[in-house]
């Protein structure tokens, strides 16, 4: 059966204006401004938006599905996250990662953790390994994981300039970004290193050496947290600048902290003319947000969510910033990175994964290959194990 959405305000993220869209099959049939002439033997659903806005599927690239933390002990350990934490905030795509523990926390179960959010309606992909080197991997090589397990698109998250690092060299990091690389151009997959990056001084630097200094194009290196320190986001602007793409968190941030939110970091990106296909946007979602003294101790934990992503998107347009603007950082930049095929636009041929905005530009509506998952802000389909 088909599925027509009527009278939407598209952005595909590109305006399109109000029109319609046509949906079977889990993928996009129609979308433009013309009513499709359709048997209503064939329609198994219409919903009028009323000019209400429509947008793709949000697609979060940092997100810890196995549950992150850790850091104070066993007990710090957040649980895995569950499906509807991620739709009812109008993410349909996610890539899993591991961080700070990667000794309890295995590869093999974050492709569990992944397949399992694929089998309940969400799209879902990981990267392999950790913070650490050697990476944790389940055939025994980064080239292997990527190459081999389907859902596996690249290394991450790779921990730099962090007390919690294995504080790697340059060759350790040019090995690994090479096997990345290379196993990426034999799968067809993105074939990135996820770098972490932390409150050292050292910043980007490495990263600036082995592109200095090594034949690795930029688009392999991926630096996420980089608004985490204002001198580090400055950093990160001008490696925009040559070719890499980086990453921004949706993570709270205090008045009067040396970090930019969200939106701030967006905002001074596009302000310094950097190239605006070089930013994504991800949430950290299910992960702990430490705050370390300069000791290294734990003095307060907070707990990211995939809510970051609307709430960002929120912010900039409440600032005056048009939706068609803001959305490629969340939606198509990110998937033309990872080479998440058919994901990040609405457009024929691409999966049916629609969020429906309100009046107040909040998530009413969730569809993740074609099938609801959200309507009127509530989750219609759970995870197994959500009450």
């Amino acid at each position: 059966m088909l599925t027509l959405i009527k009278n939407a305000d598209i952005y595909a993220p590109a305006s399109i204006g109000v029109g319609n869209l046509l949906l079977g099959g889990g993928k996009v049939l129609y979308a433009g401004r013309e009513l499709p002439g359709i048997d209503s033997a064939w329609l198994g659903d219409t919903l009028d938006l009323q000019g209400a806005p429509v947008i793709p599927g949000l697609i979060d690239c940092h997100v810890h599905v196995t549950g992150g933390g850790g850091e104070d002990g066993f007990s710090t350990q957040a649980p895995p996250v569950q499906l509807s934490r991620f739709t009812r905030h109008g993410v349909t795509s996610v890539v899993g990662l591991l961080g700070t523990d990667d000794e309890t926390r295995s590869t093999a179960g974050l492709i569990a953790r992944t397949r399992a959010l694929r089998e309940e309606g969400l799209s879902a992909w990981c990267w392999t390994g950790g913070y650490h080197v050697p990476p944790t991997t389940l055939t025994g090589t980064v080239r292997g994981d990527i190459v081999n397990i389907d859902c596996v698109i690249g290394l991450g998250e790779l921990a730099i300039s962090d007390h919690r690092s294995s504080q790697p060299g340059f060759d350790e990091l040019a090995r690994l970004a090479s096997e990345a690389h290379v196993a990426g151009l034999l799968s067809r997959k993105a074939g990135v290193v996820h770098l972490h990056l932390g409150d050292g001084e050292r910043g980007l630097s490495l990263v600036r050496r082995l592109l200095r200094e090594t034949e690795l194009p930029p688009r392999v290196f991926h630096p996420t947290h980089v608004n985490r320190r204002k001198d580090l986001f400055e950093e990160a602007l001008e490696l925009s600048r040559h070719h890499s793409v980086i990453d921004v968190t949706a993570f709270p941030v205090e008045e009067g902290e040396n970090a930019w939110s969200a939106a701030d970091a967006w905002e001074r990106y596009h302000s310094d003319a950097c190239p605006p296909e070089n930013l994504t946007i991800s949430s950290d979602g299910g992960g702990c947000l430490p705050v370390f003294d300069a000791g290294g101790a734990l003095v307060k934990m907070d707990f990211a969510t995939s809510a970051g992503l609307p709430d960002s998107l929120r912010e900039l347009i409440t600032r005056g910033h048009g939706l068609e603007t803001v959305l490629p950082s969340m939606t198509s930049n990110v998937s033309r990175l990872l080479k998440l095929h058919g994901k990040g636009r609405i457009e024929k041929g691409y999966a049916a994964d629609l969020v429906c905005l309100d009046e107040d530009h909040r998530v009413r509506h969730v569809m993740a290959g074609g099938n609801w998952m959200v309507q009127d802000g509530s989750p219609v389909v759970k995870g197994m194990f959500e009450d």
